[in-house]
């Protein structure tokens, strides 16, 4: 095989979709997992092309391997593909609902010459093909040239007659790519029991569901050329073809579960939104310019083939935790707490009350933009959220020795006769700064141990934010059950 970063022409290369067609383009997965966070790329690039252009996005399983292929994992996909929020237009085509057409396909072939039946039994398959790779070349079947079969009743499977000469594809990501035809085996298109494999099933519903463009992983590049050698024999078009380099983990070696090999629903699980991931995903093999941050209408504007990129993209999950965080940002603050609410309760251990949620929308401003994930929304908020009476250990229970009960008895009742009007964190920073300057301390001396009190050593941000955000009747609370258990 050989590439290039031209896109010529040849006689044998297809030609490249008319601007004036409509986009077609599918996701194609199969269901043996989870919705993978490559395949996850894959899916949102097909859909981001196909709405650029107007075009249609279609969802096809792939679920022809039916000992692999499962009801969970193609649910796991269905699931993961909602959350993203990339919806396929039209019905989801099942391949295995296919195999009619799959089959014709091949009988077809058959009666063109392109095709034919071959007799080898397994062993003997195996010593010809070790013999054939030991020789330089590949696999070729005694039945191509019309050896007769052994027996009337002998098995066969039906293999795809390689044509001599080569094989070109002019790839949107890869270049011009051209192969060698005496490198491919005559690949297997139906087996001794009469199934399709995959090769001609990809082929024949491609083409039944009128796709233009395939794009995905680079991979599959060499599936091109021999699915290539399959459209021509049925005579049909080729797709345009964009075989993109896979993700690498952050060590530029091939993506393991430890650096991120994982479905969108761990990433959902981890505190991520749909749109930082996608945003993310669209960033890792794709760049316009030096913008970062896109929309979905944004993205959707902008994505071309010619942003593609050639070279693999890491997975770094700072970048993650940083485009996630601006998207986190700009979502509405109704929004975040219907994602938030379960890493909250989460972060309890139990089912927060009403009363408690709506301290934690109230603190909102204070709490979005210090948080990248739902996950850490949730350790941000966890001061909010602690049930009382709050255990303080550690480095905030030594805040409360000495004199720090005494100030703490004090500033609870001046906080007590500020009226509720007033509880605003600007009023309450002026509150705290009279009573440390009126009693000569430096504020470290009451913002320890009221921190401690209110907080029991949580993240929190500035103490006036702090009680503005607990509410009055939650900070004199609080104060009291600190006052009940160190005086």
């Amino acid at each position: 095989m050989t590439t290039s970063a031209a896109h010529a022409t040849s006689d044998s290369a297809p030609a490249t979709t008319s601007a004036t067609a409509k986009v077609i383009t599918r996701f194609a997965p199969s269901p043996t997992g989870f919705l993978h966070i490559g395949g996850a790329r894959t899916a949102l690039f097909n859909y981001l092309f196909a709405k650029h252009h107007g075009g249609t996005f279609l969802l096809r399983v792939e679920d022809t391997d039916l000992k692999r292929s499962t009801p969970e994992a193609t649910q796991a996909i269905l699931d993961g593909m909602d959350w993203l929020g990339l919806k396929a237009d039209g019905e989801i085509v099942y391949q295995s609902k296919n195999a009619p057409a799959h089959i014709e396909a091949a009988l077809t072939m058959i009666d063109s010459g392109h095709a034919y039946r071959c007799y080898l039994t397994p062993e003997q398959q195996d010593s010809l093909r070790q013999s054939a790779r030991e020789a330089g070349h590949a696999f070729r079947s005694p039945y191509r040239d019309g050896k007769a079969a052994p027996t009337d009743t002998a098995s066969f499977v039906v293999r795809f007659r390689v044509a001599d000469g080569q094989t070109h594809i002019n790839d949107h990501v890869q270049g011009e790519v051209k192969w060698e035809n005496d490198q491919f085996d005559d690949l297997v298109l139906l087996r001794a029991d009469g199934s399709p494999t995959y090769m001609l099933a990809v082929v024949v519903d491609d083409h039944n569901m009128g796709i233009t463009h395939v794009i995905r992983g680079d991979d599959h590049l060499i599936n091109a050329g021999r699915q290539s050698l399959i459209y021509r024999a049925l005579g049909w078009d080729v797709p345009d073809f964009a075989h993109v380099p896979l993700i690498h983990g952050p060590d530029g070696k091939k993506l393991s579960k430890r650096h991120g090999a994982l479905g969108v629903e761990a990433y959902s699980e981890m505190g991520y939104i749909p749109e930082g991931i996608k945003n993310y995903l669209l960033k890792l093999g794709w760049a316009q310019g030096d913008q970062e941050i896109f929309t979905k209408q944004e993205a959707i504007e902008a994505f071309t083939m010619s942003g593609l990129n050639k070279a693999p993209a890491r997975l770094d999950f700072d970048k993650m935790a940083f485009i996630n965080g601006h998207h986190m940002q700009m979502s509405a603050e109704s929004q975040i707490m219907e994602w938030a609410k379960p890493f909250l309760d989460l972060e309890n251990e139990r089912d927060l009350p009403d009363e408690t949620l709506a301290r934690v929308s109230a603190a909102m401003p204070s709490l979005k933009p210090r948080a990248k994930t739902l996950a850490e929304f949730a350790q941000q908020a966890y001061y909010i959220t602690r049930q009382r009476p709050l255990p303080i250990t550690g480095k905030a229970k030594k805040s409360l020795k000495g004199d720090a009960i005494f100030y703490l008895r004090e500033l609870q009742k001046m906080l007590q006769d500020v009226q509720s009007p007033d509880w605003t964190s600007s009023h309450l920073e002026k509150v705290l700064t009279v009573y440390a300057t009126n009693k000569n301390l430096g504020f470290g001396k009451i913002g320890q141990p009221l921190r401690a009190a209110l907080t029991g050593g949580a993240p929190s941000p500035d103490l006036a934010v702090v009680l503005h955000c607990l509410g009055k009747d939650e900070t004199l609370g609080r104060l009291t059950d600190c006052l009940s258990a160190f005086e």
